[in-house]
């Protein structure tokens, strides 16, 4: 785990703009008509329906997705009360969080009043503004009442993490390691370290799920408490035991099933993991120091489950697994409140996540291939990005069912998708891809088989219906790293073009390319050692129709694949080319970008066979291409060289296809600012219109481009690359290609072939 020093935290938070969160116009603002809708004299019509309808504050403003982070400062982090203001960057801390994970919008309000009647009051006057609020690093007892009257004072949801978000993960923990352990909740001893807001809370949702509190021991930091002892506060009293044979905590420990460590560090010992039950269930949640390390608890005793707050180590109870989609969920449905039904089914939702097979993103984030269901993975981790869709519904839901809810949702399904909008995880464009492929799903060949990036992909394209796969390579090695992966290759042919039974299958491969190529000095004896290579056996498959399409790319240089598709499959009739395309979603539109791939020093004939591709490949997407040809020369400003090459290739295109609107050669703030092209160059074919293809005029700014893009706004979804040209759907990828990219390749592979195949009338 990195170190993190005071120096490295005071300049995160200092340099550039200071602090972590900033507030973005979601609506236009540059006419003076947009400012005019958003202001006066617009902004009056929304004001008066809402007068009409209070409900309509959800329709025409935020408030639907917006909750506030509130704190007074008396209880920050592990901190203590260093006061309102001091506590302002762990609220914003926790916006970001806030926003990051749930797509959620946040004011963070720092209170400066400890009195709980008063500290009420400024809240419930400024609740009309949110969602939901969202009460922050309050000291205990007070943070009981002040939690408990906002919540039958306001009409939406409120919640104080420090104690509900802490005993929603610990439980959802607690639930799978009893499961591990073979024990029954009702059945357990369980020992409280720590008597304060988290702690009580996480008791009391144990007992919700069915722990019994003569089974439960909680102490403080004056021991045991018991019911003979005088002035305990209410909450305390909840969880006072009547036994008299226990006082101090390693008594407690005895015979232990459960420990719940919410205290301070190094009050545990060895010894006392060692007097435990059998199995014992170990929750050290003291931050940053546990209670007792994982690695003193695990030498105590191997068959110790562990937990701690920490993220370098297994099971981390966050709070940041629960707080973002358990106000997703309430917010969407528009909650009245959050209570014990939504607060259960979060729970339920993180517990059954965990034994779900885990997604790629997270074993990459972790560099491990193992997470499964067990003693070292209990609890989700915090960068699953399932968690949006499962937490957030199953709250969504038990919100509907309990009837806090305002709004009703009958499509879970579409729910969901729009969930993993929100945050990026998927786009339309990626869900239709995937939909269409699911409707035909076509016969892939992966080259690289035995690639774990390839592997996954193949599993998980098969898994979701888009293809039916085929590995390249051989069966016991694919096989082995199938299990180190925990991958099921069931249902999944394996090809291995080098084994005895393959043999005449590459034989008939090697004669029919022999005789294809005979006239470049092709011999079937040189035909047939080439069918060797993984590439020339592939795409020979999907030329004899073995297989309908071919991905390859994770290991193979371009030039070399760039040969081989020439020669087996060859380039499509019409042209003397291929190219590629990147395809790149961004916040301001769809974007298609070519050639990014093949042609690395173009002339005007390539440049014209690339533009013709490329107004082919966008129809295939069902658009309209719009096509700026580019340069750093705006319409023969510059008559030699590169510009000029690109200007021959648009007199070419245009004569060809006098309806296309194509124009060049531009540079790209004019082929992407409308307005500013429009009134410079009123002559251009693309006056009034959008530009959605880019063509530019070699491979360096091509390739270079989309790769700036993709390295500076995280939020750009990039698909490709595309093959545009070749006879087959043979597709490419590259190293850097991640399972999902891999994925998205195949799903426009599948729609490819199964274009190809209506064409001919199959």
């Amino acid at each position: 785990m990195v170190k993190i020093t005071k120096e490295a935290a005071l300049a995160y938070h200092s340099n550039g703009r200071p602090g972590k969160i900033e507030v973005k116009p979601t609506k236009p603002y540059r006419t003076q008509t947009d400012l005019s809708l958003a202001y006066s004299p617009g902004v009056a019509y929304p004001c008066l329906e809402i007068q009409k309808n209070p409900d309509d504050v959800y329709k025409y403003t935020d408030k639907g997705n917006l909750v506030a982070v509130i704190s007074n400062g008396t209880a920050v982090l592990g901190l203590g009360d260093i006061g309102a203001m001091s506590g302002k960057p762990v609220m914003e801390g926790k916006g970001l969080l806030f926003k990051i994970y749930g797509g959620i919008d946040v004011f963070d309000i720092e209170v400066n009043e400890k009195d709980p009647e008063k500290f009420c009051e400024a809240v419930e006057k400024i609740a009309p503004s949110f969602g939901g609020i969202n009460l922050e690093d309050i000291k205990a007892p007070e943070c009981f009442y002040i939690e408990d009257r906002l919540k039958k004072t306001l009409d939406i949801p409120v919640m104080h993490d420090d104690q509900h978000g802490t005993a929603i993960i610990s439980s959802a923990g607690l639930i799978n390691a009893l499961e591990v352990a073979g024990k029954k909740i009702e059945d357990v001893k369980i020992v409280v370290s720590g008597a304060g807001a988290a702690a009580i809370s996480c008791t009391k949702l144990y007992v919700s799920l069915g722990a019994r509190k003569e089974n439960i021991v909680m102490l403080d930091s004056h021991g045991v408490i018991t019911d003979d002892r005088p002035n305990l506060t209410e909450q305390k009293k909840l969880f006072a035991t009547s036994r008299r044979d226990v006082h101090t905590l390693a008594e407690a420990m005895v015979g232990a099933d459960v420990f719940l460590g919410l205290s301070k560090g190094h009050i545990v010992t060895e010894d006392m993991i060692r007097s435990m039950a059998k199995n014992p269930i170990v929750f050290a949640l003291a931050n940053p120091v546990p209670e007792i390390t994982y690695e003193e608890a695990m030498e105590s005793r191997p068959d110790v489950l562990m937990s701690t707050g920490r993220s370098d180590y297994p099971n981390q109870i966050n709070n940041v697994i629960g707080f973002p989609y358990i106000f997703r969920g309430a917010l969407d449905v528009h909650a009245k409140a959050i209570n014990e039904e939504m607060k259960l089914a979060a729970v339920k939702a993180i517990a059954q996540l965990a034994k779900e097979p885990v997604p790629d993103v997270v074993n990459d984030v972790y560099h491990v291939n193992d997470l499964t269901f067990g003693p070292k993975y209990f609890i989700p981790k915090p960068v699953d990005p399932r968690l949006i869709t499962e937490v957030s519904a199953a709250v969504a839901k038990a919100a509907i069912d309990s009837g806090v809810a305002r709004r009703t949702i009958t499509d879970w399904d579409a729910y969901k998708k729009q969930l993993r909008q929100l945050l990026g995880q998927e786009t339309k464009l990626t869900r239709k891809l995937h939909d269409t492929a699911r409707l035909h799903p076509q016969r892939v060949v992966f080259a690289e088989g035995g690639h774990p990036t390839m592997m996954k992909a193949a599993v998980q394209a098969k898994t979701e219906g888009i293809c039916q796969p085929i590995l390249l390579g051989n069966p016991d090695r694919l096989k082995r790293i199938a299990n180190r992966l925990k991958l099921d290759l069931s249902g999944i042919e394996i090809v291995d073009m080098r084994a005895d039974q393959e043999q005449g299958r590459r034989a008939t491969f090697a004669k029919h390319l022999a005789e294809k190529r005979a006239r470049e000095g092709y011999t079937f004896e040189e035909a047939y050692d080439k069918m060797y290579e993984r590439n020339y056996f592939g795409m020979s498959m999907v030329e004899q129709g073995d297989a309908d399409a071919f991905i390859t790319g994770l290991y193979t240089k371009y030039s070399n694949t760039i040969k081989v598709a020439k020669e087996v499959v060859g380039i499509q009739p019409g042209f003397n080319h291929f190219a590629t395309m990147h395809i790149l979603n961004t916040k301001k539109g769809t974007y298609y970008i070519a050639d990014t791939l093949i042609n690395r020093h173009p002339d005007e004939a390539v440049l014209y066979d690339v533009a013709k591709l490329s107004a082919k490949t966008v129809k295939f997407f069902n658009e309209d291409p719009v096509i700026a040809m580019i340069s750093y020369s705006n319409f023969g400003t510059d008559a030699i060289g590169g510009p000029l090459k690109v200007h021959n290739a648009v007199e070419m295109m245009q004569k060809e296809f006098p309806d296309l609107p194509i124009d060049g050669e531009m540079q790209i703030n004019f082929a992407l600012d409308k307005k500013l092209r429009d009134d410079k160059y009123p002559f251009t074919r693309l006056k009034g219109k959008d530009v959605n293809t880019l063509v530019f005029p070699n491979l360096s700014s091509a390739n270079g481009s989309y790769k700036l893009l993709q390295a500076l706004d995280p939020d750009c979804e990039i698909i490709g690359p595309i093959q545009m040209g070749l006879n087959k759907p043979i597709h490419f990828t590259d190293f850097e290609s991640s399972v999902s990219d891999v994925v998205n390749i195949t799903a426009v592979a599948v729609i490819d072939a199964y274009v190809e195949k209506i064409k001919k009338g199959k």
